[in-house]
C-alpha cells in the first residue's frame, strides 16, 4: 500500500476533530473509508497513532510526534501546489513578534537589492516556533529555544529587556527601572509566544496580579489601557512605538537571545543566503560590492 498525502490529511482531521464521524464529514468521505485510511497509515509506520479506547479519540505519544511531521508535510505540499506560487517561489521568514526589531527594514530592503528574483515574505505566526514546526515558513526568528528533530539555529544577537508602561503610569517617567519596581503592578503576560514568565523575578518577589494574553496586539492593548505593565525587549520598542506607551530599560533583567532557526534539509534553496544576510545585517556589515555573492 502506497502512503500519500491523503493519509496525512485524514490523520490530521482525526487529530483535530477527536472523532471519526466528524473528521470523515469534514473530508467528505465515509467513516469506514477514513478508518481504513488510518489503519493503512498505522500499518505503514508500525504503531498506533490514535487511542480508540474511548468515544473521544486521543493521540498516542507516537501520534503527537507524527502530527507535527504530518502538518509540516501537508503545508509544504499545499504551498507547492498553490497556483499563486507558480510564477514566484518566495522564501518565508516567520516571527512571533517584532521580527528583528530595528534591523527588520534593513533586512527586507537589502534582500530586495541582492535577490530581486526571490521575494522575502515576512510572516507573523502566533506560536513559539513562529510557524517553523508546522512547515508554514522556511526560517524563523525565535526568542525561545526550539528542540525538534531536524531543526537548526544560530544566535544572531541579544536584546536588552525593557519595561512597557502606559504613559500615565507613575513609573513611566523614570530613566530606568528594576524588576522589583514592577512587582506591585499587575503584569501582562503573553503565554503563547512571549519571552517573559514569573520565573524572571526572584522567589517571592514576582507580581501577584497577572493578566494573560495570547498575542502582541492584546498585550499592547492592556498596557495602553493602564490595566497592566509588561516586560519585553528592545525590538518591541523599535517595531511597536506608541505615544501611549513608555519603554523603559530594566537594569537587572537578563537580555534575551535572538536566534534564526531553519530545518535541514532546507525547505527553500534561498535559506543559506537569508542566514548570511541576517548575520551581516545584525553585525552591521556593509553590503558587498556589486557582482559579489551575497
Amino acid at each position: 500500500m502506497t502512503i500519500d498525502v491523503r493519509h496525512l490529511r485524514g490523520f490530521l482531521a482525526i487529530a483535530e476533530e477527536g472523532n471519526l464521524t466528524r473528521a470523515a464529514a469534514r473530508l467528505h468521505i465515509t467513516q469506514p473509508a477514513l478508518s481504513r485510511t488510518l489503519q493503512q497509515l498505522e500499518a505503514h509506520l508500525g504503531g498506533r497513532l490514535v487511542d480508540r479506547s474511548t468515544h473521544h479519540l486521543v493521540l498516542t505519544p507516537a501520534g503527537h510526534a507524527f502530527r507535527r511531521r504530518a502538518a509540516a508535510a501537508v503545508a509544504a505540499v499545499d504551498h507547492a501546489l498553490d497556483p499563486a506560487q507558480s510564477r514566484e517561489w518566495p522564501v518565508r521568514l516567520g516571527h512571533a513578534w517584532s521580527a528583528l526589531g530595528a534591523h527588520t527594514t534593513t533586512l527586507l530592503r537589502r534582500w530586495k537589492q541582492r535577490h530581486p528574483e526571490t521575494h522575502l515574505e515576512l510572516l507573523r505566526v502566533d506560536d513559539r516556533t513562529a510557524g517553523l514546526a508546522a512547515g508554514l515558513v522556511d526560517a524563523a526568528v525565535i526568542r525561545s529555544p526550539i528542540v525538534a528533530p531536524g531543526v537548526r539555529s544560530e544566535r544572531l544577537t541579544a536584546e536588552p529587556r525593557m519595561a512597557a508602561l502606559a504613559d500615565n503610569n507613575p513609573l513611566a517617567g523614570r530613566a530606568s527601572l528594576t524588576l522589583a519596581d514592577l512587582a506591585t503592578q499587575p503584569l501582562a503576560l503573553n503565554t503563547v509566544t512571549g519571552s517573559t514568565t514569573l520565573a524572571l523575578w526572584p522567589t517571592g518577589g514576582a507580581p501577584t496580579q497577572v493578566l494573560t494574553v495570547k498575542n502582541t496586539d492584546d498585550w499592547l492593548a492592556v498596557i495602553t489601557a493602564g490595566d497592566a505593565v509588561g516586560v519585553t525587549v528592545s525590538a518591541t520598542a523599535a517595531v511597536h512605538p506608541n505615544p501611549s506607551v513608555r519603554y523603559v530599560p530594566l537594569t537587572d533583567a537578563p537580555a534575551v537571545d535572538v536566534h534564526l532557526a531553519w530545518r535541514e534539509p532546507v525547505s527553500h534553496p534561498a535559506v543559506p543566503a537569508l542566514r548570511r544576510l541576517a548575520r551581516d545585517v545584525v553585525d552591521g556589515a556593509a553590503p558587498p560590492p556589486n557582482g559579489l555573492p551575497a
